[in-house]
């Protein structure tokens, strides 16, 4: 045990779900022998261990119990079965400024936040200057924390967390908030950490942080542990879990997760639309379904830099179209268009359409754009006697989320190769 930092053991965590109010308080009161609540298990017999001075992600879709075996771990709630073992201080930042008293200023919440993470006074002195330089919000340390901007709300909260100089540092979706700057300082404390030989645990939806920071991952799906290994391994998993292309060993996980998703709900489940895209034309040719596909041919809105992905668009021809012209276009969140191509630049010319037609082009390309999220745009122009039209445009119509651990200076990475003699 002395090599484990964090032990859990057939953890379970059971809710009493009732359809009634008034079937809580008959239960509470004993005026009821009946059964008036189903059971809803958030987490079930979850078994793992993270080793002093690894860094473990855990991953899973929403509501797979990723943060409620952070906050047992921590000690915010019990399992309903289970042991969970930790071995070492632990600073956590479930969710920040937990704990925090609004009318407190910054500097009484330092002390206030420290003490409840089990720090005496004089610890919380000697790291008192990290922490205020760390959070840079200047004079406003001495003001109520009621009167913070949420940005820095945030950079308190995480400064008190990290430079406490816990011995395990569990974070759950931290690091995706703040300006750019800020979660740049984040990541270089988290490389600190890990070089100091501090054991980390975090869940995140980023998966270029749970690829590039981690040892390993942990992939839990409706409170169940499917597997755990390396970053990659794990990833990959996740992506058919989203499409229901990971095959399952016994009947218990099938109840669990089902996998017989039919192709058009497996779409709309792997890649989120744009609710607030634009769109416009004159629906002469229109865009009836898109999908992207990873480089094992998956649906999927993720995909790892370096790797082959594929963009397909199925047009529909509700006119005769002479010159169809199918393109796409990516630009990153800022919405500074990055890269893009069409069927005329490529010299694939789709030849002209009768109505009632329909047909899919393919884009297949190596990604090589920097880990990051982007916005993808899709289009189906073309000519008639020389006049351009727009027959459908869908402009931001999904992200792409590129997952990296390794990214050079810019929008896109050159494959460069170093030598040294």
């Amino acid at each position: 045990m002395e090599e484990i930092a964090i032990q859990v053991k057939n953890v379970s965590k059971m809710y009493k779900l009732y359809d009634k109010a008034s079937d809580r308080l008959k239960e509470s009161l004993g005026l009821t022998r009946k059964k008036k609540y189903k059971e809803h298990f958030a987490l079930k017999n979850i078994d793992f261990e993270v080793k002093k001075g690894e860094t473990v992600g855990i991953i899973g879709t929403n509501g797979s119990g990723k943060s409620t075996i952070l906050k047992i771990i921590t000690g915010v709630l019990n399992p309903t079965d289970g042991d969970v073992q930790v071995n070492g201080r632990i600073s956590a930042l479930l969710e920040l400024g937990a704990g925090f008293n609004m009318e407190y200023t910054g500097i009484e919440n330092v002390y206030l936040n420290g003490t409840m993470l089990g720090f005496s006074e004089k610890e919380i002195d000697e790291r008192l200057n990290d922490i205020l330089e760390f959070a840079d919000i200047g004079d406003f340390v001495n003001q109520p924390v009621k009167s913070y901007s949420s940005g820095m709300f945030v950079r308190l909260a995480f400064a008190v967390a990290i430079n406490i100089d816990p011995d395990i540092l569990i974070v759950d979706e931290a690091l995706s908030v703040g300006d750019v700057f800020f979660q740049a300082k984040c990541y270089r404390k988290f490389e600190e950490f890990k070089k100091q030989g501090k054991t980390i645990l975090f869940v995140s939806h980023d998966l270029g942080s749970i690829s590039k920071y981690c040892d390993r991952a942990i992939l839990i799906n409706k409170g169940v542990k499917l597997q755990e290994g390396t970053p990659k391994a794990m990833i990959d998993m996740y992506k058919k879990l989203l499409v229901g292309q990971l095959p399952l060993d016994d009947e218990e996980d099938e109840d669990i997760n089902n996998v017989e998703i039919p192709e058009e709900k497996q779409e709309t489940e792997a890649i989120q639309s744009n609710p607030e895209l634009l769109e416009y034309g004159n629906k002469a040719a229109e865009i009836v379904s898109y999908i992207i596909e990873d480089e094992n041919g998956i649906v999927t809105d993720t995909i790892e830099k370096g790797t082959e992905f594929t963009i397909r668009v199925k047009l529909h021809f509700n006119q005769k179209v002479p010159e169809p012209i199918c393109a796409f276009s990516i630009k990153n969140v800022q919405g500074i268009e990055i890269t893009g191509t069409n069927t005329m630049i490529e010299k694939n010319d789709i030849g002209p359409k009768e109505a009632g037609e329909e047909i899919e082009v393919s884009f297949r390309q190596k990604m090589t754009l920097q880990g990051a999220e982007y916005l993808l745009s899709l289009g189906c122009t073309g000519f008639e006697k020389g006049e351009f039209n727009v027959y459908h445009r869908l402009y931001d119509v999904c992200n792409i989320t590129v997952i990296s651990d390794k990214n050079t200076v810019g929008y896109y990475d050159m494959d460069t190769e170093v030598k040294i003699s």
